[in-house]
């Protein structure tokens, strides 16, 4: 994709995004960042007072409103559909994909700070969007950057915690551990407990938040080189920025690759709180469980081939197809290998979604960077022949609500493309992505002070009962 085209491109999308902040009744959200501070928490502590008084009103003057009604159907399909969770930092849409702060991925692409002049964005700018509402300046991302390095230091018995395990442990295991070890320094726990008042909550969650999102990379960078490198470790470069920091440490230095590290991280970062690892990491958290604690629960609602494994799924199978057709595989080799799979009672990984209803504009991106960097890669014409088939067939098929792809179709590809190829590790690259939208959220949840999570369950018997009730 073609960024930054022409300033005049984004003196409009600075003049929409002025022309919402004055409709949402003088809220700064979505507003260009023209502020010469460099510190994020200055400006979170400048913006949370306003949000709780907003909170206030919306839930004094509105409280009551209904936003729909509960079926059976929702109650036994896993709540979907229904309307139940504050989730600040991002929204889906079913036919437009997902906004961070009201931004498209497109829009991020163009005017979030990047590396290198018209590359990806950086995903320390995408952070400061999440936690602010704010579009960054390139010297506060610079800030940013330096800050998270900063704090990038992980305490020795963290290693040693990992060490203790097989291996051969998945790397997910591995990684969870990790983060469980971090969980010793965690400032929440500390002020927690010398009796911190509830309206400051918010600030040791920061410190929390921050500190885990910058010592992920090391740790998980750790896990790779453990399980596929010998234990041979890459000490960090601190010249470079976040994403390309990791790749570097996982031992991939090509400029494309870093390019392709920032992208991902970018986009993994957020998907609204309904999935299941922001929603874990939510619930978890309403109960003052700390950052880190928090995390690694919802680490391991990611680690399921329903959530975050299916990356690595995705990667596997398209390499299955080619093991039974050939490199060379035809139109007709392929209908054949799709069909096979949905009739041995399996889905065809990397497509459908449980919200979206078009093809998800995270795997959009993930395609147009492939045309750019790598259009002749035989993994990626497969994967553009997919995109050509599968959707024809689930749609045939009648049973499937999106037949598009999503994020996961694609991803995997591109990381094998550029020598990532354990397929095994990549849901834990989507964990340290994911750590900037659930930490992001976690702080705004202590900010705003929202209430332990508690929804109410019902037995078969109790649904029975109520639906013969309704019918008399």
């Amino acid at each position: 994709m073609a960024f930054f085209r022409g300033l005049t491109a984004v003196s409009r999308l600075r003049s929409r995004m002025a022309q919402e902040a004055t409709t949402l009744g003088g809220v700064r959200w979505l507003q260009m960042q023209t502020a010469s501070d460099l510190d994020l928490k200055s400006q979170l502590q400048e913006l949370i007072p306003e949000q709780q008084d907003r909170l206030k009103k919306l839930k004094s003057e509105h409280g009551k409103v209904q936003l729909g009604n509960i079926t059976v159907d929702m109650v036994l399909g896993g709540m979907r559909g229904m309307t139940g969770m504050l989730w600040e930092t991002s929204l889906l849409d079913p036919d437009e994909g997902i906004r961070f702060r009201g931004l498209s991925i497109p829009e991020c692409q163009k005017v979030l700070p990047t590396a290198v002049k018209g590359g990806e964005p950086l995903p320390e700018g995408l952070l400061w969007l999440l936690l602010t509402g704010k579009v960054p300046t390139k010297e506060q991302v610079d800030a940013l950057s330096k800050e998270l390095l900063a704090r990038s230091t992980v305490p020795a018995h963290v290693y040693k915690a990992i060490d203790a395990l097989p291996v051969n442990a998945h790397p997910m295991t591995q990684f969870t551990t990790g983060v469980m070890a971090l969980q010793v320094e965690s400032e929440f726990q500390k002020a927690y407990d010398n009796g911190l008042p509830k309206s400051k909550f918010w600030e040791p969650t920061y410190e929390d938040c921050l500190n885990l999102i910058a010592r992920l990379p090391p740790v998980a960078s750790y896990v790779y080189r453990r399980i596929f490198k010998g234990g041979k470790s890459i000490e960090a470069d601190n010249s470079l920025d976040y994403a390309a920091n990791f790749s570097h440490m996982l031992g991939f230095d090509d400029p494309k690759m870093l390019e392709l590290m920032r992208l991902y991280v970018t986009i993994h970062t957020d998907h609204e709180g309904g999935n299941v690892s922001a929603h874990t990491g939510h619930l978890v958290g309403s109960a003052l469980s700390d950052p880190y604690l928090s995390f690694a629960a919802a680490l391991n609602g990611l680690a399921g081939p329903l959530h975050g494994l299916a990356n690595q799924e995705v990667l596997l199978w398209i390499k299955s197809v080619i093991d039974e057709t050939g490199s060379d595989v035809t139109t007709d080799q392929l209908k054949d290998y799709v069909w096979k799979t949905l009739k041995s009672g399996k889905v065809v990984p990397g497509f459908g979604h449980g919200v979206l209803r078009k093809t998800d504009p995270r795997y959009s991106c993930q395609r147009e960077f492939a045309l750019k960097h790598l259009p002749e890669d035989p993994l990626f014409q497969l994967v553009s022949k997919l995109y050509e088939v599968v959707p024809l067939i689930l749609t045939e098929l009648g049973k499937v609500k999106n037949p598009w792809p999503n994020v996961d179709a694609h991803s995997g590809v591109l990381l094998n493309h550029f020598g990532l190829s354990e397929a095994r590790y990549y849901t834990v690259l989507f964990g340290v992505s994911r750590s900037m939208g659930i930490g992001s959220q976690l702080i705004w949840d202590r900010a705003l002070g929202l209430p332990l999570e508690r929804p109410k369950s019902v037995t078969m018997e109790w649904l029975e009962n109520y639906c013969k009730n309704k019918a008399a």
